[in-house]
């Protein structure tokens, strides 16, 4: 795989925390960060779902279906 540098500009306080986080973890500055952006990534997209369910909530609820069971009588009669 090709391996692309990054990098970082950190304040003082801010690098020695991840020294000691990468330390900490057994993992070393490259594989902490490559990480951490999984986790972003996992994060992000967790909160996009939850966005798109209350707002799609909001919509089914007006057209007054609360359960599953609600869901499942209008999949079926449409059958």
């Amino acid at each position: 795989m090709v391996r692309k540098v990054l990098s970082l500009s950190l304040p003082p306080s801010l690098y020695k925390e991840y020294e000691k986080l990468a330390k900490k973890s057994g993992k070393n500055k490259s594989q902490l960060f490559r990480e951490m952006i999984f986790l972003y990534e996992k994060e992000k997209m967790k909160d996009d779902f939850y966005k798109i369910q209350r707002k799609v909530s909001k919509v089914v609820r007006k057209k007054g279906i609360y359960t599953e069971e609600d869901v499942e009588k209008i999949v079926f009669e449409e059958r």
